[in-house]
């Protein structure tokens, strides 16, 4: 009770007040206070049957799923954070994201020091050698079930986002699979390393679709046992991929410092043209968001340097996306962080321009962003426009994050509610 209550943020004030609250809903009071929270948490009381249904409500809980005389097994889990970096810790990282499937685990924030700190880990380590004896007793996992796992995956990943929410609980049953087949160590070592690999690329997929439907400690866990998998399969830039997809992730909830921290570790390591370029793209949006602007320039000449160097065949599958569009809209965005909004304009509308018809998720993200631009230009009517084809887009495809990201903008154009297209925006918002 007591690890549900601090992973909420709450003080045993809050959680009276809280508990106080749902009981006014239900046109009822109660009576607990401070000291009653502190008999539950340290004196082993039990609350009453009606306290319970109570606090179910505050977490979430449906009240059909409340058994008062099961105290407290009914209560989620807290889960238990960041694995440390490890050859040893590859499954238990890959299980610790699973279990997050359990909706009775609570997940608390990672604080962004430990992905820092992580991210250190990573760049400052040689990934440990698989272990090069004889495979476990039992029949052993041959090539050809680890290439039809490679193949499907390959598939499931190439999908578009519209698709994928068709069938996501596949995603989480194709990694729980190779899991397995990790954790029973019946392979050879080659193949050993095609799973981690394998592991590696489906835990980027699936913390992707968590992120996208807002489901960030989810995510998080993912990408972190992603991690775990792409070092000991010793894939360098599929690992400085998920520390830059962590980095994503701080940027997108507003904390460019997390991002910047992550992003100038993973850089350490990373080896491919393309895969620096998109660090330091993702770079030089953090450093824009900290009012950085000589470092976000000297970023962004960066990225633009790197696109497009090196070996076109040889470019790692999750950053073979990133276009001259991307750059272009990213770009304006940092400048409009930095309060170049004319140029930050131009750049964005051109990104849009160039952007290919099959990447609808991202033309959303971009659509946002214009409005953005448009705002900050004080045209409203262009605005509305964006972002309502945004919402539109991303409410047919089922990104709920472009969604919200439309939805975080409703406030800006409360000024021009008298505006052409303002009042459908705002409603469809609603």
């Amino acid at each position: 009770m007591a690890a549900l209550r601090t992973a909420l943020g709450f003080t045993r004030v809050g959680f009276a007040e809280a508990v106080h609250g749902a009981a006014r809903r239900h046109g009822l009071r109660s009576g607990v206070d401070k000291a009653r929270v502190r008999k539950w948490e340290v004196n082993g009381v039990r609350p009453d049957a009606v306290s319970q249904t109570y606090i179910a409500e505050v977490l979430g809980i449906p009240a059909d799923e409340v058994d008062p005389a099961a105290w407290p097994v009914w209560l989620p889990r807290v889960d238990r954070g960041v694995v440390p970096l490890g050859h040893a810790n590859t499954v238990p990282a890959l299980r610790e994201a699973l279990h997050t499937m359990d909706r009775r685990t609570l997940l608390s924030a990672i604080p962004g020091s430990a992905l820092v700190v992580l991210a250190g880990s990573w760049a400052g380590t040689e990934p440990t050698a698989l272990a090069a004896g004889p495979p476990a007793p039992g029949a052993a996992v041959g090539e050809d079930v680890v290439a039809l796992l490679e193949e499907t995956s390959a598939r499931l990943n190439a999908l578009a986002t519209e698709q994928r929410q068709h069938i996501a609980p596949l995603y989480d049953a194709h990694l729980a699979r190779v899991t397995d087949l990790i954790d029973e160590q019946r392979y050879s070592r080659p193949l050993g390393a095609r799973l981690h690999k394998l592991a590696a690329s489906l835990s980027q997929t699936v913390a992707w679709i968590r992120f996208d439907h807002g489901q960030h400690g989810a995510a998080s866990r993912y990408w972190i046992a992603g991690l775990h998998n792409a070092h000991a399969g010793d894939d360098r830039d599929m690992g400085a991929a998920l520390l830059s997809d962590l980095a994503y992730q701080a940027s997108w909830r507003d904390d460019p410092a997390t991002a910047a921290g992550i992003l100038t570790k993973a850089l350490r390591r990373t080896t491919h043209p393309a895969a620096s370029s998109l660090l330091h793209l993702r770079l030089a949006r953090a450093q824009a968001a900290l009012g950085e602007r000589r470092a976000t320039l000297q970023a962004l000449n960066a990225a633009e340097r790197l696109l497009g160097a090196g070996d076109a065949g040889d470019v790692p599958a999750w950053c073979s996306w990133i276009s001259t569009a991307d750059l272009a809209v990213d770009s304006g965005r940092c400048l409009l962080d930095l309060g170049d909004t004319t140029q930050a304009h131009t750049l964005i509308a051109e990104g849009q321009a160039l952007l290919p018809a099959s990447r609808d998720k991202t033309r959303g993200i971009f659509l946002a962003y214009r409005a953005q631009g448009h705002l900050s230009r004080r045209e409203p009517e262009a605005a509305a426009a964006d972002a309502l084809e945004a919402l539109h887009l991303a409410e047919r495809i089922g990104a709920p994050r472009c969604v919200q990201l439309v939805r975080d903008l409703a406030p800006a154009f409360t000024p021009y509610r008298a505006a052409e297209g303002v009042p459908e925006l705002l409603h469809a918002v609603a």
